[in-house]
């Protein structure tokens, strides 16, 4: 009886005390924060109570989907309808809330240099939610500190001169096993983006791993499946106590998928282990997982990884080495098709650089049309995720005094899309842009386009993407024209990366005189 007594005196203090939490963390710190940066000039849509503008984002995404798009490249209202009415109504800068947590957008070319070159260690990766975390939480994208350290030199080792050098080979047959599957298609439709999806797949399968598609093909499709999953929940908010004592239905298949590629993951490491112990190789190799497992293995306790790390870094080479290049072969196909102009500059290019040779890295180098053509799709087509940073002190940025403890969002799409820098034309494809460099073409040298990031957490692996997508345009080019289906339908749509949500369909005619 006395403890039930003391329960029923006590029940209404624990209640107080977590509303006053409730309140404090979800009222009056966002309210104190909006006030901080109205007060110095960035303005931004009204912090709603818990929910912040994730339902307004959520209505706004619905809606541009709603609507079919023409065949422009004026994606900014489509992709990101929210940063494009808050950027118009509030200026290059602007402040919104995901959930109670602030963001700060900015697409200023000298603040987004300052954030993500980070030299002070101040902007840190944006901590992940629950999904994001089963996804590709902790990988090379989002670790920090000594352990980002050792993982990005493990990476620079895979992607240095002589590894390059040593997988163009593998880029090479991949690609010609796509090509033969396509003989006999001629003058029909070809989906390319599910081709190029299987073709950079195996890449990154022959590669970063010794493997084979077919043996990755139920990773990749579990990682697609993670990507949705993580995008689906980009905009919803945490309700304060629910989300810590419930699990949601896509938390608990994130679960469920982050598992199933462990296991599968698993046994790749374990034959690769096995084929070292039974003396049938004299390393675990020096691809990508060998030199995971090296160090996976160290005698040397203070130098291991955890498997968790290892599984973490194969998932995100399995991710990060499709998707990208992925996107980015079938976005530049669309654009050779409609502009017979520009394919038939790079089909000479690649005919006077190769003949009807297979491409090699020295002529990979001076393929500068092709150049120009990749850096004007990337300004319009490119990744658009992952450069979140979160203020880990209060620091002066700029001319703004930032608090602790706040998201910061470099807007590269509004950036890449800026009158300012790239002329009134700038929605239009126009590889010219390029000609002289990307400084040059920019007006700007600190921060204009940078498709790939900036700074130290710039992508380990932009090189070996420009020679992948280099090896596959020139040896396509060698062999067809590339025109247009007339059942294409342009629905670009953003998940984690710019997709085509119809693919896209084109029609290949061979080239009968490759010489």
């Amino acid at each position: 009886m006395n403890a039930l007594m003391k329960l029923l005196i006590l029940a209404p203090c624990f209640f107080f005390i977590a509303l006053i939490k409730l309140l404090y963390d979800y009222l009056w710190i966002p309210l104190r924060i909006q006030h901080m940066l109205n007060s110095q000039g960035i303005k931004g849509p009204p912090y709603r109570f818990i929910h912040g503008n994730n339902k307004e984002v959520t209505k706004m995404k619905q809606k541009a989907l709603s609507k079919s798009v023409g065949l422009t490249d004026d994606l900014f209202p489509r992709v990101h309808p929210h940063f494009y009415t808050w950027t118009n109504r509030y200026g290059k800068n602007f402040v919104y809330w995901n959930g109670a947590r602030a963001e700060l957008v900015i697409s200023e070319p000298e603040l987004i240099k300052e954030v993500l070159k980070n030299s002070e260690q101040i902007f840190q990766k944006k901590q992940l939610s629950d999904i994001g975390m089963k996804f590709l939480g902790n990988g090379l994208i989002f670790i920090e500190g000594e352990k980002w350290a050792e993982h990005r030199k493990l990476a620079n080792h895979t992607f240095h001169g002589e590894s390059l050098k040593n997988m163009t080979p593998a880029i090479i047959a991949s690609v010609e096993t796509m090509l033969e599957k396509w003989n006999g298609q001629e003058g029909k439709e070809i989906e390319v983006y599910q081709e190029f999806r299987l073709l950079t797949s195996e890449v990154i399968s022959r590669t970063a791993f010794g493997s084979s598609y077919l043996e990755g093909e139920k990773i990749f499709a579990m990682l697609d499946k993670s990507t949705i999953i993580v995008s689906q929940n980009l905009s919803k908010t945490r309700i304060p106590l629910i989300s810590k004592l419930w699990k949601s239905a896509d938390l608990l298949e994130s679960e469920k998928l982050a598992k199933e590629i462990q296991d599968r993951l698993m046994k790749i490491v374990k034959k690769r282990e096995d084929k070292a112990v039974n003396g049938e190789v004299n390393s675990f190799g020096n691809d990508f997982l060998g030199l995971l497992l090296n160090v996976y293995h160290d005698s040397d306790e203070k130098n291991r990884i955890s498997l968790e790390d290892l599984v973490a870094e194969c998932k995100t080479f399995y991710f990060a080495g499709q998707e990208t290049v992925n996107s980015l072969l079938a976005w530049i196909v669309l654009h050779l098709a409609i502009r017979g102009d520009w394919q038939e500059k790079a089909r000479r290019e690649v005919v006077d650089i190769f003949g009807n040779q297979n491409p090699h890295l020295e002529g990979i180098a001076k393929l500068k049309i092709m150049t120009m053509i990749i850096n004007e799709t990337l300004r319009l087509y490119g990744p658009t995720g992952v450069l979140q940073r979160t203020v880990t002190r209060e620091i002066q940025l700029g001319k703004l005094l930032l608090p602790a403890n706040i998201d910061i969002l470099p807007l590269n799409i509004g950036l890449h899309r800026d009158p300012h820098f790239w002329g009134n034309d700038v929605h239009h494809f126009k590889p010219e842009r390029f000609a002289e460099g990307i400084a040059k073409d920019t007006n700007y040298t600190a921060a204009a386009f940078f498709p790939f990031g900036l700074g130290p957490r710039s992508c380990v692996g932009m090189t070996f993407a420009m020679i992948e997508t280099k090896i596959a345009l020139s040896m396509i080019l060698q062999r067809y024209t590339i025109t247009l289906s007339p059942a294409y339908v342009h629905s670009p749509i953003l998940i984690l990366t710019l997709r085509p949500q119809n693919g896209i369909q084109v029609i290949l005619e061979p080239i009968h005189s490759n010489a």
